[in-house]
């Protein structure tokens, strides 16, 4: 077979590969000419992915019955390909599931399947202790029966140097009673995809060893409407003590993220990452497939960007504007949590994060999508961990293996 991969070039889709499971007949295949092994073969597979979990089984001989092999080229470590590619078909799995079979509690369950595999150590915060510990992951909570919690995971050496992950996993988000246009909720499964990525990125972390300290922070909700909702205009105090007007309950995600930071702050990490499919703001000015990051950190910037650019899972930088930290002031408490305007809601979404870490230089905030549009290579349509190859590109060559 012949395949065409374009014109060398920056335009030039990496992860082109990807689109050859869809395109041949099933079979077993090898690559040959110039193409780097090891990124076609995780676009391969990355482009294998399937989600199936609602659908007939596909008739024996039907198209689509079997997608068509490769075989691992020469040089290539086939296992580190095959974690990195099963971590994100898992977190995919995740973000595809829909809320009826998708709450706090299933996605406590995945990241209890994902500890036990690897060794590491889980605790759950929820209940009576998670009012007092996390308020505001309880006061984004209480409307759904489904209740929330705080999911905590630990690994690796406790001497090593510290990363946490932190990803926010919000099931569903009617918005509470600023409720969303029905055409808003339609994608609203994926609101926990910042949960999704931060699993993905913890298992490709684990899998490879690396040397660190991995702590994995995830507020788990579903944003829903009853007597118990919170409401515009209610005051509450956050874990770090400062105390929040809520100008809007469809701005939940930096709220339960907010508590969760304050926790990972307290540790002092050498390094805190965020990811959230946060607002609307930041896929208007980047689009889908473009997640924005957030530092003050000039180096991890750099580096960032790099590990983007090197394992085609690509981010685009956007300012922490200081002075845009006036438009979150509330007269009645510290801060508001969704600040009246239309103006720069990715930045000061970040900006209301960072009031919440501010022991932590080393912090990196992703408001990603989380989500494919449409088909393209190695990307079928449908949930997507953004950043999370990028992130363990990030801390493997900061901590590798032994």
């Amino acid at each position: 077979m012949l395949f065409g991969l374009g014109e060398p070039g920056p335009a030039r889709d990496r992860l082109l590969v990807g689109k050859l499971p869809g395109s041949l007949p099933a079979g077993t295949y090898r690559l040959e000419g110039p193409v780097d092994g090891a990124e076609a073969s995780l676009a391969w597979l990355l482009g294998s992915y399937r989600f199936t979990r609602y659908r007939a089984a596909v008739p024996a001989g039907a198209a689509g019955a079997a997608l068509p092999g490769l075989v691992a080229p020469e040089g290539v470590d086939a296992d580190a390909v095959a974690r990195i590619a099963a971590a994100v078909a898992m977190g995919r799995d995740l973000v595809n599931t829909p809320a009826n079979d998708l709450g706090p509690a299933e996605i406590e369950a995945a990241a209890r399947t994902l500890a036990e595999k690897h060794g590491a150590s889980l605790t759950v915060v929820s209940g009576d202790a998670l009012a007092k510990d996390f308020p505001l992951v309880h006061a984004v909570g209480a409307a759904s029966p489904r209740g929330p919690r705080l999911i905590d995971l630990a690994w690796g050496d406790p001497a090593a140097p510290r990363v946490i992950l932190v990803g926010k996993g919000v099931a569903f988000d009617t918005g509470g009673l600023d409720i969303k246009p029905s055409a808003g909720m339609l994608l609203m499964k994926k609101d926990m995809g910042g949960a999704a990525a931060a699993l993905a990125a913890a298992d490709m972390v684990m899998g490879a060893g690396l040397r660190l300290r991995l702590r994995v922070l995830i507020p788990a909700v579903e944003n829903s409407i009853s007597g118990a909702a919170f409401r515009p205009g209610d005051v509450i105090r956050s874990r770090a003590g400062l105390t929040v007007e809520i100008g809007n309950t469809d701005a939940e995600g930096r709220l339960i993220l907010a508590d969760a930071l304050a926790l990972a702050d307290a540790e002092k990490p050498d390094l805190l990452i965020d990811f959230a499919t946060l607002t609307g703001a930041a896929r208007v000015a980047l689009g889908p497939d473009l997640p924005a990051f957030f530092t003050e950190d000039e180096d991890l910037a750099g580096a960032v960007t790099a590990a983007g650019r090197a394992v085609a899972d690509p981010v685009w930088r956007l300012p922490l504007h200081a002075p845009y930290a006036g438009l979150l002031d509330s007269k009645v408490a510290d801060l508001n949590n969704a600040p009246g305007g239309p103006f720069a809601g990715a930045i000061t979404a970040a900006l209301f994060l960072r009031r919440f870490a501010p022991g932590t230089t080393a912090h990196v905030h992703f408001d990603l999508y989380g989500w494919n549009p449409s088909t393209k290579p190695g990307r079928p349509e449908g949930g997507e961990v953004q950043t999370a190859r990028l992130v363990h590109a990030l801390l493997a060559a900061r901590y590798p293996a032994a």
